[in-house]
């Protein structure tokens, strides 16, 4: 596995070329395009992603340790299919369409003024998550634990008390 540390990638194209499958730690992705790419069982570690496109990227047993998205597009992704160890990811304007926490544990994640439109949080714990100002339209929360999490300044959003935990 190839190991890259305190690398910038400014403006690539990962259409027509490919991620080499290894461990990213303190990266800095600028302007890149993911979509469609896989990142299987590659790991993130300290890295951020601004102004990306990574919708549809494959994440299976992918690694994201303290990651940082911010003002990307990450529609459709399977985030359930990460490797849970140490999962930690936080997202800044970022467009969030249609993409799948199932089961994930997302305590204190940051959200801010994302559009989470159609994402399915079903079984995940995000105690003391915060939504700041975030659209929450058609987002699933389905036996969810939602304790401590702010929904002070999101919108859009239906949370039924029954089927889901919110102390």
């Amino acid at each position: 596995m190839m190991y890259f540390s305190d690398k910038d990638f400014r403006k690539e194209d990962f259409i027509t070329s490919v991620l080499d499958t290894g461990e990213y730690e303190n990266c800095h992705f600028y302007h890149c395009d993911f979509s469609n790419q896989s990142f299987s069982d590659c790991k993130f570690i300290d890295c951020v992603f601004s102004n990306c496109n990574l919708s549809l990227v494959n994440f299976t047993n992918t690694a994201l340790q303290n990651v940082q998205f911010i003002d990307s597009k990450l529609s459709g992704i399977q985030f359930d299919t990460c490797n849970p160890f140490a999962l930690s990811v936080s997202f800044k304007k970022c467009i969030i369409q249609h993409a799948t926490f199932f089961q994930l544990k997302l305590s204190k994640t940051l959200f801010e003024q994302s559009d989470l439109t159609g994402t399915d949080f079903t079984a995940a714990d995000l105690t003391a998550a915060n939504f700041d100002q975030c659209n929450l339209a058609q987002v699933i929360f389905e036996r969810t634990i939602l304790d401590q999490a702010n929904f002070t300044t999101a919108y859009h959003f239906l949370i039924d008390p029954v089927a889901n935990s919110l102390k």
